[in-house]
Parts: structure tokens; sequence; C-alpha cells
């Protein structure tokens, strides 16, 4: 597995060097978007709008609006020193809790933590605490120069460190539109719902769950392939403009240089 994060994490006086692996993959199909005309890739440029042209990532610089249009510029030492200030800090459990205590609405990443190379012997000793006592960790880290809360547990035989989100990024169940406050269901009503959700309860299995769409678009995709398909012009044709300058540039350079009496031998061998 790809290694997305090494460092290490500490609960009391016990450190563990550790690495961290992404747990999940997102399996989407992506669709590239064609010219129609021409069959040519699309590609997004990065275009200043106050100068209209075309900049480089050297033109650019990182700013935070905190204003309509008034900017306060972050120059990338400042926020290299920054990061590096945060990295150098181990990552620490700061509490345990009970991982029912936790709505699912925290919950935002999944990731695998492996030990180092000296660390398998706290790491078993952390994973049999956390079965022992039935608790999970809270701990922070940055990771991608953010700072995370996150949980430690245990995933079958290995630790999992999921990536929850901090209390200011839960919005506010009082902000959702057209909720109810009145309960106006009947009681019959709820009786055959209740019914129906017994009937339908069974032992959770991930495996009998599967992305039918995106089945149906690798069989559609499969299908077009044994069948016809297009050629992608992966060169992209210069814009008319650009063409006609090169086309002068070099009628000029061939106008104004003097014959060469080597490549006049080479065109008669040709020519023979």
């Amino acid at each position: 597995m790809h290694t997305v994060w090494k460092g290490s994490i500490s609960f009391g006086l016990v450190n563990i060097p550790v690495k961290l692996h992404a747990a999940t993959e997102n399996k989407d199909i992506k669709l590239r978007q064609l010219h129609k005309e021409c069959n040519t890739p699309i590609s997004y440029k990065k275009v200043c709008e106050g100068c209209e042209k075309e900049v480089t990532e050297e033109d650019i610089v990182k700013a935070y609006e905190y204003s309509k249009n008034k900017f306060v510029i972050l120059d990338a030492e400042e926020l290299e020193n920054l990061r590096k200030e945060n990295d150098d800090k181990a990552v620490e459990i700061i509490d345990f809790v009970k991982l029912e205590e936790i709505d699912p609405i925290y919950f935002e990443k999944t990731y695998f933590l492996s030990p180092d190379a000296t660390g398998s012997k706290a790491y078993a000793l952390l994973r049999r605490t956390l079965e022992e006592s039935g608790k999970i960790g809270v701990a922070k880290i940055i990771i991608r120069s953010k700072e995370q809360l996150a949980v430690v547990r245990v995933y079958k035989d290995a630790l999992v460190m999921e990536t929850i989100h901090f209390p200011d990024e839960v919005r506010s169940v009082g902000d959702v539109p057209n909720i109810p406050d009145v309960d106006t269901v009947v009681q019959k009503e709820l009786d055959t719902a209740l019914m129906l959700v017994e009937q339908l309860t069974t032992v959770f299995d991930p495996s009998k769950y599967t992305d039918e769409y995106r089945t149906a678009l690798m069989q559609l995709i499969e299908d077009k392939k044994a069948g016809s398909t297009v050629s992608v012009n992966e060169k992209r044709p210069l814009p008319d403009n650009v063409t006609d300058l090169m086309s002068a540039l070099q009628a000029s350079l061939e106008k104004t240089k003097k014959p060469a009496p080597r490549k006049r031998t080479t065109r008669t061998k040709k020519n023979a």
C-alpha cells in the first residue's frame, strides 16, 4: 500500500512509529471530455481575468479573501514554516471514548495504520488495550498541511485511524429547511412501518451490496469497445492565428537564409 503519512502515535509514555495508508479507494469511472468536432481531449487552463492571459504555477500566490475582493496574501515560506511547526509534533491520543458516543456524521475518511520497523510491540499493545477496554482513542494529526481531529480504533487485526470533522464543520440541524416540528404520525401507519422494518432486518453483509450503475456503465463501455471506437487526437491543433504566424516566420527564414552547399547536394541525391 502507498504510504500517505509517516510519523508516530503516542498515548501516555508509549510511542508507536507508524505509517498511514488509505483504507478505501474511489472506484468511480472517470470519463474524459472530447471536442465533438475533432475528438481532441479538452484541457483546462488557469487564466487571469484581469490580464486575460494564461498563468503558470510560478505566477500564482495563495491568498485569503476576508471580504469581497479584499485579500491577505500568504507567501509560500510563511505557509511552509507554519506546516513544519505542526508537523514536528507527535500525534498524541488525548482522550479515550466509546465509539457509540460519536455520531457517524462526524466521520470523514479511514486510514489503515501499520507499525514501522521498530513499532510492532507498541502497536500490538495499543491494539490489545483498545480491544480490552472497548474504547477508541481521540487524537489530532496533520495531513497535507491540514490539522485533523481523528480517532484510533481496532478493525479486525489492524489499527485504523478515522479522520473526523471538528464540531464547527458540522452544520446545524436548525438550518435544514422544512423539517416537521409536529409529530402527525398515525399509530396504524407506524405499526405497519415497524412490521416492514422487522421483515427487512438482517445481519449486515457488505458483500451483498454492489454499485449497479458502475457495473452497467462498464458493460456499456466494453460493448462499445467491441464495436466501433473513436480515435482520439492527442495533439491539440494550434489556433489559426498561431499557425499563420508560424507559417509566416518559417517562410521568412527560408527566404532570408543563404543556400548551404551541403543541403543542395542532399536535395540533388533525393531527386536523382
